[in-house]
């Protein structure tokens, strides 16, 4: 049976909408195959993902690929919701609440932490370059008083001679 776009897609928000039911349900309560039902759900949102813009946060993205920002952005955004609006967001989202909690712990362990007179960690690697560089700025201080010591030596020969003139009679 063919079925018109406007029907199809009031089925495909029945079946996604905020009070969705399933797809056996409407199956029975309209006449139309299950089967049928989940294909243009699945259609739905296959065109759905590729009509949005690149500028646009993806229903699709998992929360696991969430960015730090992101992640923070929900835990604020859901501490200002009441309890079913929180339910709503959650479902908006794709996410659960362990999940926001988890976030919301991890935020405040970051905030809290205290930091090492307000500098930053030093990876290893320029850890090793400070380490070279003060010695490098040792051995040319060692060189540069060598050299000069070797200097004064040669002055002193020039002016009272090599010592070896022993006057002997």
């Amino acid at each position: 049976m063919v079925y018109t776009q406007g029907f199809r897609a009031r089925m495909v928000q029945r079946l996604s909408g905020p009070n969705r039911i399933t797809a056996s349900a409407l199956s029975a309560e309209v006449g139309v195959p299950q089967p049928t039902l989940s294909r243009w759900t699945r259609e739905a949102l296959m065109v759905s993902k590729m009509s949005k813009s690149n500028n646009e946060k993806s229903v699709s993205k998992s929360p696991r690929q969430w960015t730090a920002r992101e992640k923070l952005e929900a835990v604020l955004e859901a501490s200002r919701l009441t309890d079913e609006e929180l339910g709503k967001f959650l479902r908006e989202k794709g996410l659960h609440s362990a999940q926001l909690e988890e976030w919301r712990l991890a935020a405040e362990v970051a905030l809290d932490s205290p930091k090492k007179s307000g500098r930053r960690r030093v990876s290893p690697e320029k850890k090793v370059i400070k380490g070279l560089e003060k010695d490098l700025r040792r051995m040319e201080k060692a060189l540069a008083e060598a050299a000069a010591l070797l200097v004064l030596q040669k002055k002193a020969q020039a002016i009272w001679g090599d010592g070896d003139d022993d006057i002997r009679q």
